[in-house]
């Protein structure tokens, strides 16, 4: 069975210190496992299982820190670049926020996104998914450049969308990801977690995951 591990194992160089051991490997069952109950809601506001959607058919399912992050539109953007391939495959584009319905709408409306837009105001399946949370996982160096290279390229934070009460109160320090699955509930073939804001997967793997 494939897995996805969280941690790598950490060796010593002495024999006489003590070995630090990673987190035991995590199945792509287990991460489905995690994922039964949890409930997403599409922009008119009706609950769907999360993993009805990728149930009866192949699903890249990206999610964003939050619905006004100019990082997550520039990865929309990337994503949407090859919505062509994917509908060529039958594979559904979807995008799941934390946030409500009315700021996925916005999200939809200022980006022209093609694809699926989910909300998940409870970050019940960040969680469930274990995605990085944290001030030092939102304010890096790294992720700084990456912002000002996506304004270069066009794309623009929306402030009110981020200063939404809900968003600062949690979505703010959320990080995101990206999963690959079905058709069949248990069916994860591909899996990213954002190490930090802007810590895109490799697009072309994304590609051959779902694609190829």
């Amino acid at each position: 069975m494939a897995t996805t591990t969280v941690d790598t194992t950490l060796s010593v160089a002495s024999s006489m210190r003590p070995t630090i051991r990673s987190k035991p490997a995590i199945t792509f069952e287990g991460l489905a496992s995690s994922l039964e109950g949890v409930e997403v809601f599409d922009i008119t506001g009706n609950a769907i299982r999360i993993t009805d959607l990728w149930k009866d058919r192949k699903a890249v399912v990206a999610f964003a820190r939050h619905f006004g992050c100019v990082l997550c539109r520039k990865r929309a953007g990337l994503l949407a670049s090859k919505k062509e391939l994917m509908d060529a495959a039958g594979v559904a584009l979807v995008l799941i926020g934390p946030g409500s319905t009315d700021q996925a709408k916005a999200f939809v409306q200022q980006t022209n996104f093609q694809g699926e837009v989910y909300a998940d105001p409870s970050h019940s399946s960040f969680n469930a998914l274990d995605f990085a949370y944290g001030v030092s996982t939102t304010f890096t160096p790294s992720a700084g450049m990456k912002i000002i290279r996506s304004y270069i390229e066009g794309y623009r934070q929306d402030w009110g969308l981020s200063f939404k009460k809900n968003t600062m109160s949690r979505g703010g320090w959320q990080q995101g990801g990206l999963l690959v699955a079905g058709p069949g509930v248990s069916n994860i073939s591909y899996i990213h977690k954002d190490k930090e804001a802007g810590d895109d997967p490799n697009i072309e793997d994304v590609v051959k995951a779902c694609c190829l």
